[in-house]
C-alpha cells in the first residue's frame, strides 16, 4: 500500500506509539483502519514532507484527534467567508493526507 519494506513498517510501529496492531497466534500483525490512517500520516510527514522521525512525532502530538468537527449550519447572520475559509482548510488537510 505504501510501497515500503515491511521492516520499515515494523520500525515505525516501534517508534510511533499511535500504531498498535493486534497480533495473531503466528505473530502476524493485524492492522486496524485507524492504524492504516496513522501510517498514512507518518508516511506523508516522513517520506513526502521530509520530516525527521522526531519532527513527525511532534507534529502528530500537536495534531488534534482525527474526529471531524461538525461544520456549522449557515444562518442568515453567518459569515459565508468564514465558512469558505474553514472548508478550504479542511480541503488542504485532506489533500495533505492524500
Amino acid at each position: 500500500m505504501f510501497d515500503v519494506n515491511a521492516s520499515l513498517i515494523r520500525f515505525w510501529e516501534k517508534e510511533f506509539t499511535i500504531i498498535k496492531p493486534k497480533k495473531n497466534k503466528k505473530g502476524n500483525r493485524l492492522f486496524t483502519p485507524k492504524d492504516i490512517l496513522n501510517f498514512n500520516k507518518i508516511y506523508n510527514l516522513v517520506k513526502e514532507q521530509g520530516y525527521t522521525l522526531e519532527g513527525a512525532k511532534l507534529a502528530l502530538k500537536a495534531e488534534p484527534e482525527t474526529i471531524p468537527t461538525p461544520l456549522p449550519v449557515p444562518s442568515a447572520q453567518h459569515d459565508h467567508a468564514e465558512l469558505i475559509a474553514r472548508l478550504e482548510k479542511v480541503k488542504m488537510k485532506l489533500l495533505g493526507m492524500k
